[in-house]
C-alpha cells in the first residue's frame, strides 16, 4: 500500500513526538538512553510527492534521568550547549519508496559542525490529523568533534531513535 500525502505546509507535533539517543559506555557494559525534551520542525510536501523540511533539538534539553551526567553531556566535551544551543537536521530530499519507507537525504548540524546524512524512516500512522514517521540511525560522534573517551569508556556509534508526528500547518 502506498500512503499519499497532502502537499503543502505541515509542522511537528512536539508533544507526539520523540527523539532520543542510546550509547554504549563503560567499555560496552552500559548503555546510556535519553531524551531530548525540546523538538520543533517545519517541512513542505512538494507537488511531485517529495518533501524538504527541518528539524530542530534543544541540545541542552536532552535528559538521561542523571542530573550530573546531564550536566556533563551539555559541557564544552560533549554537545557544548552554551555555544551551540541547536542540533539540526536539514532534510533536502525526502522521497516515499515501496509503500511506507520514505528515504531522507539532509544534513545534520551539531557543536556548528555539519555532515551530510542519509536514512531511512517508515510511516507508521496517517490519518486526517496527519502522519507519523519512525527512524533510528547511528552517528559517529567523533565526526561532530565529540571526542571525550575518558579511559576509553565511550565507543562506537550513538543511536538515534525518533518518532516524528507531523500536523497540517495551520495557514
Amino acid at each position: 500500500m502506498t500512503v499519499a500525502v497532502e502537499t503543502g505546509q505541515w509542522q511537528l507535533d512536539a508533544t507526539a513526538s520523540t527523539v532520543g539517543i542510546r550509547h554504549k559506555t563503560m567499555w560496552g557494559l552500559v548503555t546510556v538512553k535519553g531524551t531530548f525534551g525540546a523538538v520543533s520542525g517545519t517541512g513542505e510536501v512538494r507537488p511531485d510527492g517529495s518533501a524538504a523540511g527541518t528539524l530542530t533539538f534543544d541540545a541542552a534539553s536532552l535528559d538521561t534521568g542523571h542530573a550530573k551526567r546531564d550536566t556533563h553531556l551539555r559541557s564544552e566535551h560533549f554537545f557544548d550547549a552554551g555555544h551551540h544551543p541547536e542540533i539540526t537536521f536539514a532534510a533536502r530530499s525526502a522521497e516515499l519508496r515501496d509503500g511506507d519507507r520514505v528515504h531522507v537525504i539532509g544534513q545534520l548540524t551539531v557543536r556548528g559542525i555539519s555532515r551530510p546524512l542519509s536514512l531511512d524512516a517508515r510511516v507508521t500512522d496517517r490519518d486526517a490529523g496527519g502522519l507519523t514517521l519512525d527512524t533510528e540511525f547511528t552517528v559517529d560522534r567523533e565526526q561532530f568533534g565529540m571526542g571525550w573517551n575518558q579511559l576509553g569508556m565511550i565507543r562506537g556509534r550513538a543511536t538515534v531513535a525518533a518518532t516524528l508526528r507531523f500536523i497540517r500547518a495551520a495557514a
